[in-house]
């Protein structure tokens, strides 16, 4: 089956979207498939296309006129999907449902090509309450026109238990690991005297790494003998790392929580081989979300490194290697994880090999694939 992956932007070296999705497309060149990937890209001079793959599709040009051409003008990709016999569009949705969205995939239907459209997040207009007005807008239309789009698709793809979104029959999956390109941490650091915790996102207030510092607080008022640093790693939500980082000074603790901003390659897989637990997402409930499959969890299994959330990842509720944090605003407790880790005496090769089985992309995208084969 010949496969256009679909998505609204463009690629980033140390992003974990922009690798995820590019291990997606491997997935499903791995179940057999020929696969290509349109994506947008604004260029070192400014100008606005459409890719697919390394070649331009389409050129918007440049300034106001190309912004609105880039949200409005999907003829380029249709007439390509039928030029080049195109089976299934598989659309990540960028949350913009429209009238011109809703447009295009209709022509597709008109043509014989089928869409399926992956909700990475959902529910996800929580997640819009804390942001500037300029984004509630598209937040505002998307809900006017999304049941609609949804209607052009055969199936939604998602993360979470929904068995239907916005009407369509969903395809439940988990996110999963290219397992090639995610090094294994060489060894297990069963230093007594200091324990080295990691947060790796792009950095959101349902992270909850505010949870940490306080906790951090907490437990230094009790003059410990071990040494807890927390390692927080990436960007993201500019006013949420300010405010983390106020928070780290206020509490008197910027000795023990450190932040290194972007890191990727050699420099993060150095980060991990210090770390001795992960922190994943601690506060998913900010935007009203409890079962979700999160990609930092398997990141971190796949690094072999013991971690700590607070959601339902039915992947993960029963392995030994994780510790849940209540879904809530309290601080996290310091000594329960220092706890913990001292009684973890699993090495980083044995968490990895609980995984590998079942959560490479390609087993996922399998199952996508599977479900779609049934219905066409």
């Amino acid at each position: 089956m010949k496969i256009l992956f679909l998505v609204f932007h463009g690629f980033s070296e140390y992003n974990g979207i922009s690798k995820k999705i590019r291990y997606q497309v491997n997935g499903l060149k791995e179940n057999g498939h020929k696969v290509m990937l349109c994506s947008y890209i604004i260029d070192k001079n400014g100008y606005r296309k459409r890719m697919v793959d390394e070649s331009v599709l389409e050129n918007y040009g440049s300034g106001f006129l190309a912004k609105i051409r880039k949200r409005v003008c999907y003829n380029a990709i249709v007439n390509y999907a039928i030029q080049n016999n195109i089976e299934l569009v598989y659309m990540r949705s960028d949350h913009n449902a429209n009238p011109f969205t809703i447009h295009f995939l209709r022509k597709l239907k008109i043509y014989g090509i089928r869409t399926v459209m992956e909700i990475p997040t959902y529910p996800y207009d929580d997640e819009y309450k804390n942001l500037p007005f300029s984004f509630k807008i598209n937040l505002y239309i998307d809900k006017f026109f999304r049941n609609r789009l949804a209607k052009q698709t055969i199936n939604i793809v998602t993360f979470s238990k929904y068995e239907r979104i916005f009407g369509v029959p969903t395809i439940n999956i988990s996110n999963g690991i290219d397992f090639k390109s995610i090094k294994l941490k060489d060894h297990l650091n069963k230093n007594c005297s200091q324990i080295n915790l990691i947060g790796v996102a792009e950095i959101h207030p349902w992270h909850g790494f505010d949870r940490v510092i306080i906790g951090l607080s907490e437990y230094y008022k009790t003059n410990p003998k071990i040494k807890v640093q927390f390692n927080i790693v990436g960007e993201g939500d500019h006013n949420e790392i300010e405010k983390l980082k106020r928070i780290t000074v206020q509490k008197g603790i910027d000795d023990y929580v450190i932040f290194h901003g972007t890191k990727f390659g050699k420099e993060l897989d150095e980060l991990f081989n210090l770390a001795d637990m992960g922190i994943a997402s601690l506060a998913r409930h900010r935007s009203n979300i409890t079962y979700i499959k999160t990609l930092k969890n398997r990141e971190y299994a796949a690094r072999g490194i013991p971690f700590v959330y607070s959601e339902i990842d039915e992947d993960f509720e029963n392995m030994p290697y994780i510790i849940k944090a209540p879904a809530n605003e309290e601080p996290l407790n310091i000594q329960r994880i220092i706890d913990f880790y001292k009684g973890n005496n699993l090495t980083p090769s044995q968490i990895r090999s609980s995984i590998e089985k079942d959560l490479s992309w390609e087993s996922q995208m399998k199952k996508v694939l599977n479900q779609i084969n049934y219905l066409l």
